[in-house]
């Protein structure tokens, strides 16, 4: 082995080569898998001699093949050999390969070295919370919103009122994917559906059929509907009428807020509910002000790959969440109408300061010998995992294991030691 590291130091270049044995018996699997499926006429599939094969297509796919299967054996022996330790998953390419050896080159990347310069005494202090009369009346009023019934109405449909309509779209006379729905409920005025179709439903009477014709926006998220006229066969079933609440014991009930009876006990409620969030929401503020603060005292070179593997952690994890609201990625770019590029670039930001904070809070945990015993550690997953109510060994399967609690634990005390150093 020999390893040849570039300028930056904590880029190494680490070459393995196979030869002799391994090398013959890696070509030789490779073989038995190829021989399986090749055609070659005159010869039966999976009966083609080897000298054949070779003659007819070569020994290139056949060694690659063969190079292909040692790559992870290859790979461990530079992690043995270097004894270095990888910040992200390294690229490898085959430097050489013949007859009698395959050469890896894999590029390992290590953290890179950090300096904290100041991390104390940078006077960075949260902000006050503060609840208003008015944050609190507004937070009733969308309860009272939230709680408003709807009732059965007679006559013809209002702007404001939900219609309850089957409703089907056509273009060019033919129906189209996602164009039809029964007992819709519709708030007229809500501007939900394309623009001019709430307007046309005005005036309409229960059991009344009407076409409904409207042009689909320019920017619409289907590409064969941009700008296309179409006509919607609409029926209206039932009209409904948002009826007001009131502050008063049948609402203090539906609400079944625990001791809840009285405007002023649900006032003292929302405004402790408010408090507790903006707390929460303050602390968050703060921590991220405190972060960024110590971060312009921080000197790093980091690589670039390690914000791409973060900006493939949040690419994946934006996805998850898209698909909790039953949106693929394919979907979200059509109706953003942008693309996987576009994301990255959004996310690229987030995950540069994702690598540096993490880099930066391992610099000061070092640096205040900050550490978390597997004790601390096994207790905080007891507690972890009662509450997710899960089992232990589940639960830690799932986070990573006792050494991730051992080391967001570690990250936690040095957030409150920087908290505690620059107030």
């Amino acid at each position: 082995m020999s390893k040849k590291e570039e300028k930056k130091t904590n880029v190494h270049e680490v070459e393995i080569k196979i030869e002799k044995e391994e090398w013959t018996k890696a070509i030789d699997a490779a073989w038995k898998k190829t021989q399986k499926k090749v055609t070659v006429d005159g010869f039966r599939k999976g009966k083609v001699p080897r000298n054949v094969y070779e003659k007819k297509f070569g020994k290139g796919e056949l060694y690659l093949e063969a190079a292909n299967s040692l790559v992870e054996t290859a790979y461990a022996k530079a992690m043995d050999e270097s004894k270095l330790l990888p910040v992200v998953s390294p690229a490898v390419d085959i430097k050489e390969l013949d007859d009698d050896k395959v050469v890896f080159t894999f590029k390992i990347i290590t953290k890179p070295e950090v300096t904290v310069k100041k991390y104390k005494g940078l006077n960075v202090k949260p902000e006050k919370v503060k609840v208003t009369k008015e944050e609190i009346e507004h937070q009733i009023g969308h309860l009272l919103e939230d709680y408003t019934e709807l009732v059965t109405k007679e006559g013809k449909v209002e702007n404001g009122d939900v219609a309850i309509i089957d409703f089907e779209g056509f273009k060019d006379g033919v129906a189209f994917d996602g164009g039809k729905g029964e007992n819709y409920s519709l708030e007229i005025g809500s501007n939900t559906f394309i623009p001019g179709f709430e307007e046309q439903v005005i005036g309409m009477k229960p059991e009344e059929e009407k076409e409904i014709k409207v042009v689909f926006p320019e920017d619409y998220g289907v590409e064969t509907l941009k700008g296309a006229p179409a006509v919607f066969k609409v029926k209206l079933h039932e009209i409904k009428q948002k009826q007001a609440r009131e502050l008063d014991e049948e609402f203090f009930e539906d609400l079944g807020m625990e001791g809840v009876d009285s405007k002023e006990k649900l006032e003292k409620e929302i405004e402790k509910e408010i408090k507790a969030q903006k707390e929460m929401d303050n602390e968050n503020k703060y921590v991220d002000t405190l972060l960024e603060e110590v971060a312009k005292n921080v000197e790093v070179d980091i690589p670039q790959e390690m914000v791409d593997e973060e900006t493939d952690r949040l690419l994946k994890r934006f996805e998850q969440q898209m698909a909790m609201q039953g949106i693929s990625l394919d979907i979200y770019y059509q109706f953003t109408q942008s693309s996987e590029k576009d994301l990255r670039e959004q996310l690229d930001k987030e995950a540069y300061n994702n690598v540096l904070y993490r880099l930066m809070l391992e610099e000061i945990m070092n640096l205040e010998k900050i550490e978390v015993s597997e004790e601390e550690a096994d207790k905080e997953a007891d507690k972890l995992s009662k509450e997710y109510k899960m089992d232990k060994d589940e639960f830690l399967k799932q986070f990573g294991g006792i050494e991730m609690i051992q080391y967001d634990l570690e990250m936690r005390k040095v957030v409150e030691l920087l908290k505690e150093a620059n107030k």
